[in-house]
Formats: C-alpha cells, sequence, structure tokens
C-alpha cells in the first residue's frame, strides 16, 4: 500500500517545471517533492522521441526508487514520448501536463500551439484538442536555460516564431514548461491572445486524484529536494532567478539513473 506522508516526484529535463512545482506547492502545501531536473541533456526537444522516452522512464525508476508515492511529467515532451505508457505500468499515479492544458483550451474556439519539436511533431496535443495552428520553437527553451528570458533578444524570437500566427487566434497553448518565464515576450508579440499555461491546471488535476485516492500527506512540511544531472550551482542560480528557492540539491550521475 502506497505512503500518503511519502513525496510526490516531479520531473522536467531543466527548470521549466519549475512552474508545475511552484503551482503544487501551492495546490499541496502539506506535500512534500522530490524534484528531478536533467540539466545534462537538457533540451529534450530536438531529440527523438524513442530517446526522449528511454529518459523519462531512467528517471521514474530513479524516482520510485527514492519512494515517491506519484509522478508529475512536468515537461511537454516527455509526456509527449512516454505517457500513457508510464501511466500503465508504473505502480504509482502518474500525471502529465498536455490533457490538463487541453481541457483549458477547448473553451475556445481558435486554439494554437507552440511547444518544442518532439512535442508539436508528435501530434499528442491533438489527442485531447482540435489545433487551429501550431509551430515549433527549439530556441525557447535555450533562452529560459541561458536566463535570456527577459533579454531582448527573447523578443526578437518570439516575433521570428509567431509573426505567421492567423489573426484570428483567441488562445496560445504553451506546450512547454519552460514557456510561462517567456509569457511578457509572447504577449508583447500577441496581445489579444489569451496564453494557456498548464502548470494550475495540471497542479489542480494531482490535487484531485491524491485526495480521491486517500494519499494526501496530513503532515508533510512542504520540503523540497531537487535532483540535477548537471552540474549544482548553475542550476541553484538559474532556479534562484526564477524565484524558488533551493534548498536541498543532489548531483545524480546518469550512471545511477
Amino acid at each position: 500500500m502506497r505512503n500518503p506522508k511519502a513525496p510526490i516526484g516531479v520531473f522536467d529535463s531543466g527548470v521549466g517545471g519549475l512552474t508545475v512545482l511552484t503551482a503544487l506547492k501551492k495546490a499541496l502545501p502539506q506535500e512534500d517533492f522530490l524534484y528531478f531536473g536533467d540539466t545534462a541533456r537538457v533540451p529534450y526537444g530536438g531529440r527523438p522521441l524513442s530517446m526522449v522516452r528511454r529518459f523519462a522512464w531512467e528517471i521514474a525508476g530513479f524516482l520510485l526508487r527514492e519512494g515517491v508515492k506519484a509522478i508529475v511529467v512536468a515537461c511537454n515532451t516527455a509526456s509527449s514520448a512516454a505517457l500513457p505508457d508510464l501511466a500503465e505500468d508504473l505502480s504509482v499515479p502518474v500525471f502529465g501536463v498536455l490533457e490538463p492544458a487541453a481541457q483549458v483550451a477547448r473553451g475556445y474556439r481558435k486554439v494554437g500551439l507552440i511547444g518544442t519539436e518532439a512535442t508539436v511533431g508528435s501530434r499528442a496535443y491533438e489527442r485531447y484538442v482540435d489545433l487551429s495552428w501550431a509551430k515549433a520553437c527549439p530556441l525557447f527553451v535555450p533562452l529560459v536555460e541561458e536566463g535570456l528570458w527577459d533579454d531582448p533578444v527573447a523578443l526578437l524570437i518570439a516575433r521570428h516564431y509567431l509573426e505567421e500566427a492567423p489573426e484570428d487566434l483567441e488562445a496560445l497553448i504553451l506546450g512547454c514548461t519552460h514557456y510561462p518565464y517567456l509569457k511578457r515576450a509572447i504577449q508583447e508579440v500577441l496581445p489579444r491572445v489569451a496564453l494557456i499555461d498548464s502548470a494550475e491546471a495540471t497542479a489542480g488535476k494531482v490535487a484531485e486524484a491524491l485526495a480521491a485516492e486517500g494519499l494526501l500527506n496530513p503532515e508533510g512540511r512542504g520540503q523540497v529536494v531537487h535532483y540535477v544531472t548537471g552540474d549544482p550551482e548553475s542550476y541553484r542560480a538559474l532556479a534562484e532567478r526564477l524565484g524558488v528557492r533551493v534548498e536541498a540539491l543532489r548531483r545524480v550521475s546518469l550512471e545511477e539513473l
């Protein structure tokens, strides 16, 4: 039987999943979390889906060995590549970020999607919502990972990617958990378009499901342990620039996965 006092595992290719972690902590303040950023192999978006699927299974296996009670795949590319197989085969509940975002998007008539090449190419979102337009934006993740979300170059690149968006577009799914950090630039290019960020919708779904399964932690302290495969201090500096305080941090070698 799963232990309600066990932590929730959350993983992404880098810092993008911190948007989901932040929303989860707000929705579930008494839960403890393990956050895994695969910073040695970021970005995932240009890699074959089969490779991303392998990465996702490796990280999920690591989190299970660390004793998590649930896993949140806080990465659109990994969700596109590895769900629903992870959800079907693992011994704990597994949540992705695609379906919650799509559920919000279904409230609009004309919906667009921006994401990594892998996410857009997989057409995974089309399982959940009809899209009027989709565009891969491969430079957005490196911009965030390099800390350039407020740099003038972010606006230049956003214009380059988004200038061809249909004029009647009503909503745009930010189909990568890194992209919310670029909201300012994206909204400047598309000022009348609603931006759909999957973080809050995902957090709400996780909270509802854990409550239904009797897995809410009655006495957690909201602690987060961060694991990274790349340089820990670079990750700490970037996370704290993004407003996430990193107290417990451990480097995991790829051989440990």
